[in-house]
């Protein structure tokens, strides 16, 4: 599905045409939303009730394995509110920080009411070191907007004190992507040179303060493809039930992914969701193969 972002003064309702999908509609940007867009600073797109904000770190340049990776493989942050009951919000978000940055921006966090839910890594052997966090919190949205403000204004303060190896550079790929979604039976989106595949998990009805946590919301499988069709790279995340982890992680290992996380990104929501993290490299179709195998695991 093609991204749209919408500013704070881009209020015309757009159309989103996701391939093999029904019509998905932009919504126009409530003023809520827009004034939460302006207490940030940020942009962000409104669709399924839900406005998403991003927090790239465009500022750093990753390698993994020394391998070196785009922004869009898996180092953009983001933030995500919707409404709930009482006409108050929840929201929910992950943030991607150097080692450094983590306690400070947790703190911050905490100072200001909201609740960090989940610190973890997505990857092994990542130069700099990598860490998300996950927040969580409820209200209204312009009060949400200051209370993460402090952390977000904390985000990529000392970035440039960090070795940085040379970004991947090329904004195209080689990937067969029609392959690679024919695999796995779901179309995903390009991003420079990276192809992204985002399943939502429909069959679960989670909520939390009445709020619908849906695929905009962080409840979803993805998977994130780079380089060139015999020499790939793939990275991603897995929303499980309990039962479905062991069976996820034996199908992961057998087709020679590895496991590098295995968390929790919500507390107190029923059912218990569980994510696991995963890389690989090697052909891209045999990447694709393990992905789809570890999918159908689930309960889609």
């Amino acid at each position: 599905m093609k991204k749209v972002s919408i500013s704070v003064s881009s209020l015309t309702l757009l159309i989103v045409i996701g391939i093999g999908k029904p019509l998905l509609y932009a919504q126009e940007v409530p003023g809520e939303y827009q004034q939460v867009l302006t207490i940030t600073g940020k942009t962000g797109d409104y669709k399924a009730n839900v406005l998403k904000i991003n927090v790239p770190r465009n500022d750093l340049h990753v390698k993994v394995k020394n391998v070196s990776l785009p922004t869009p493989f898996g180092f953009g942050g983001w933030f995500a509110m919707t409404k709930g009951d009482g006409g108050e919000d929840v929201m929910m978000g992950d943030l991607v920080l150097l080692q450094e940055e983590v306690n400070p921006v947790m703190s911050a966090l905490l100072d200001n009411g909201l609740e960090v839910t989940a610190l973890h890594n997505h990857f092994f052997w990542d130069e700099p070191r990598i860490y998300y966090m996950h927040v969580h919190g409820h209200g209204k949205p312009a009060d949400l907007a200051r209370q993460i403000k402090p952390a977000l204004d904390l985000i990529g303060k000392g970035a440039s004190s960090q070795p940085a190896a040379k970004p991947a550079a090329s904004p195209t790929t080689t990937l067969d992507t029609a392959r690679i979604a024919k695999i796995v039976g779901h179309d995903g989106e390009q991003n420079g040179a990276v192809y992204k595949i985002t399943i939502g998990r429909d069959d679960l009805k989670l909520k939390d303060m009445g709020a619908t946590i849906n695929v905009r919301m962080g409840l979803n499988t993805w998977a994130a493809f780079y380089g060139t069709n015999d020499n790939a790279a793939i990275a991603g995340d897995i929303a499980m039930l309990e039962n479905e982890v062991t069976p996820t992680l034996k199908t992961l290992r057998s087709h020679g992914l590895d496991v590098v996380a295995i968390h929790q990104h919500m507390l107190s929501t029923q059912p218990t969701v569980i994510f696991l993290h995963y890389w690989g490299e090697g052909k891209a179709e045999d990447l694709a193969n393990g992905f789809k195998t570890a999918l159908d695991q689930l309960g889609h």
